[in-house]
């Protein structure tokens, strides 16, 4: 591959020079060009094909809705890859704060003291992923998969199902603006307010170098370890406001809250521009990959898939994402 010259004269390998540049080898590179165009290209498709069910204002509603908890977890897990790790446990920690905080609401809790308790327990889960990853050092898939398996078992131990909360908590879930429920605004806020964070502050510009070269970023002074510790906490509180913000629009909670989020998000984060190497990725690329997956899911429902091939596709499209971001980091190098 020809290789270019930065303003600072050093080499960039990381894209063609415009002799060689293709539209489709630019919209390959720019992860957020390309799948700003797959999400158009695939609503132009759908509304062509289901005329009379996907381009109606319900149905766009109904999967802004739904992308809602997805991309609060996303943007979480999108700074976690950056960093160069992962969590498959935000599921369960969802459930988990939809689980205490609908235990306490029941038993008269206060609203403002419930979601206070909810995300303790939720960043709970967070600080000891972290401290296991970045203490002991024990690999995030191992960490994060047994602390599944622990907030799992907390969901059981709700046991049943609770479906009467007070009208002033379900507000945070029921209420609409603009047509669209208050998840969906705060989802975006949340989406707008990291996209800054990541992109402005020095602090958060940390990851990349984290997950570019964990030994460089060490060797120049950046507290890594604590970093990593934050990444996890701050994974599992969005997690936990996804679930606090669940139980409200359900009304209730469920022990099947969450799961299977993890393979979804994860899906979402690395099609929206992560890498599993970590060092690269952008927090409106969690969102515009959580769109994307919120439109396949609404798709398969309308031209009613079975719920196997469901996740069989979701499979495939995972493998797909992680085959291309390894192809295309092999060209770059």
């Amino acid at each position: 591959m020809d290789e270019i010259k930065t303003k600072s004269g050093e080499r960039d390998t990381t894209m063609p020079t415009r002799r060689s540049v293709t539209l489709i080898q630019q919209l390959a590179y720019n992860r957020l060009y390309s799948l700003s165009l797959t999400v158009v290209l695939l609503i132009i498709l759908a509304s062509v094909l289901w005329p009379q069910t996907f381009p109606r204002w319900e149905n766009f509603t109904a999967v802004a809705l739904n992308l809602s908890f997805d991309t609060i977890v996303a943007v979480g897990m999108m700074i976690l890859m950056i960093s160069g790790a992962f969590d498959l446990s935000v599921g369960s920690v969802l459930g988990a704060a939809a689980g205490f905080s609908s235990l306490m609401l029941l038993n008269k809790v206060p609203i403002v003291l419930t979601i206070l308790f909810a995300l303790i327990v939720a960043m709970a889960f967070g600080f000891t992923n972290g401290l296991i990853v970045a203490k002991i050092g024990v690999n995030p898939m191992i960490t994060t998969l047994a602390m599944m398996g622990i907030g799992q078992g907390t969901m059981l131990m709700m046991t049943a199902d609770k479906f009467t909360l007070p009208p002033e908590f379900l507000v945070l879930g029921q209420t609409a603006f603009l047509g669209i429920r208050i998840p969906f605004w705060i989802a975006m806020l949340i989406v707008i307010i990291f996209s800054v964070l990541v992109s402005k502050l020095s602090f958060f510009k940390r990851y990349y170098y984290i997950g570019g070269n964990e030994r460089a970023a060490r060797l120049s002074g950046i507290p890594v370890e604590k970093m990593k510790i934050l990444s996890f906490v701050l994974a599992s509180a969005l997690a936990g406001v996804a679930g606090i913000l669940l139980t409200a629009r359900m009304g209730g909670f469920m022990v099947t809250y969450g799961k299977g989020m993890e393979l979804r998000v994860i899906t979402a984060v690395i099609i929206g521009g992560a890498s599993l190497k970590g060092g690269v990725g952008v927090v409106p690329g969690a969102l515009l990959g959580t769109v994307f997956m919120a439109l396949v899911n609404n798709i398969m429902i309308i031209a009613n898939v079975s719920v196997y091939w469901q996740q069989i596709i979701v499979g495939i499209i995972l493998l797909g994402a992680v085959s291309i971001d390894v192809l295309l980091k092999k060209k770059a190098a």
